[in-house]
């Protein structure tokens, strides 16, 4: 891949992503390609994704160095250009970056010398009834520690404002789109759809859709389920409802899910990837979807996303399973599959790295 502009996206708070980022803008600098730092605020705003990558240059290659809240904001901004990402590992429990920071330089050869693989991930996008907003002085409110908030999202001017389906807003979430309670005392009541048909109305602190991707965040942590991120769908998971059904429910990528605020319902809180980007009333809705392009990511070994599961979330073995002392082997396969097994991904076939160290 010719690298001509990178995007470097930096956790300003970790002295290690600080170095690691000198290292990349001096490996910049030895094959001539221009870098920029993307998603600050000296100035004490942001600016939307566009915004952003059009002052950079349009890189085509976005570098994050970080935990999974970096790369979720370089991903932002790929997204915009169809750029490239490649996430530098800077964090403690996260899915999404898998690349040593002590192997930056040779990671970065790696993807100029085309020795990488492109693995691409679901994005959502939505509609809505309204164009999402904050309420004056919200901002002054919410005192998250990650910056200030995002600007209002745009309309996307390549699709058509309907009556009944909606403003398309120019937005896109790697995790999940949230809509939350803003008081404490109030849950929200929503009417959830699916594919258009009514699936409940539900009494709850929140309501999320999620890809893939975003299983293993906050869906996981409110009883969501573990999803490939390989699978096509979308995760639907409700937060403390008040109600006795209180699974989650997964649909096809094509089956939209949409969210109304009912009339006895508190204000609720729109949420992309964990920004908060506007307040709904009651009467207003979203409607949540798969976004028609993906993200596309640096890939320099084959995912094994389950090893990753077991040792990220501590999984145990249950005692009853392990009660003579031996725990489940780990299963080695040294030999090509069968026929009729060609077809299947395996996690033991080689996990490498591809990169020179």
């Amino acid at each position: 891949m010719s690298v001509n502009r990178l995007g470097l996206v930096v956790h300003g708070g970790r002295p290690e992503a600080v170095a690691a980022a000198d290292l990349v803008r001096a490996w910049c600098e030895e094959h001539a390609v221009r870098c920029a730092d993307i998603d600050v605020w000296h100035d004490g705003g942001r600016r939307s994704a566009r915004a952003e990558v059009e002052a950079a240059g349009d890189p085509d290659l976005v570098v994050t160095l970080g935990g999974d809240g970096t790369f979720l904001r370089g991903a932002r901004l790929a997204a915009a250009n169809d750029a490239l990402v490649l996430g530098i590992d800077l964090g403690r429990v996260g899915f999404l970056t898998e690349v040593s920071a002590s192997v930056v330089r040779s990671a970065l050869d790696a993807v100029r010398e085309d020795r990488f693989e492109i693995d691409t991930r679901m994005l959502l996008t939505l509609r809505a009834s309204c164009r999402l907003e904050m309420p004056s002085g919200m901002e002054s409110l919410v005192e998250h520690g990650r910056g200030p908030l995002l600007p209002p999202p745009q309309v996307r001017p390549d699709c058509e404002v309907d009556k009944d389906w909606g403003i398309p807003l120019d937005v896109t979430a790697l995790n999940d789109i949230v809509l939350e309670k803003l008081v404490r005392d109030r849950q929200v009541s929503v009417g959830v759809y699916v594919s258009g048909r009514l699936l409940a109305s539900y009494s709850a602190d929140a309501l999320l859709v999620a890809t893939p991707t975003g299983s293993t965040a906050y869906s996981f942590a409110a009883g969501g389920p573990v999803v490939s991120p390989r699978a096509e769908a979308l995760v639907f998971t409700p937060v403390a409802p008040h109600m006795a059904f209180d699974r989650s429910v997964v649909t096809a990528p094509d089956e939209p899910v949409g969210l109304r605020l009912l009339e006895r319902s508190g204000p609720a809180a729109v949420s992309i990837d964990g920004q908060l980007r506007g307040v709904l009333d009651p009467g207003d809705w979203i409607g949540v979807y798969a976004a028609p392009r993906r993200l596309r990511t640096v890939r320099l070994s084959p995912m094994d996303f389950y090893g990753r599961l077991r040792e990220r979330m501590n999984l145990t073995d249950a005692p009853a399973a392990v009660a003579d002392g031996s725990p489940a082997p780990l299963w080695s396969v040294t030999t090509p599959p069968p026929a009729d097994l060609a077809h299947l991904t395996l996690a033991s076939e080689g996990i490498r790295f591809r990169i020179k160290k």
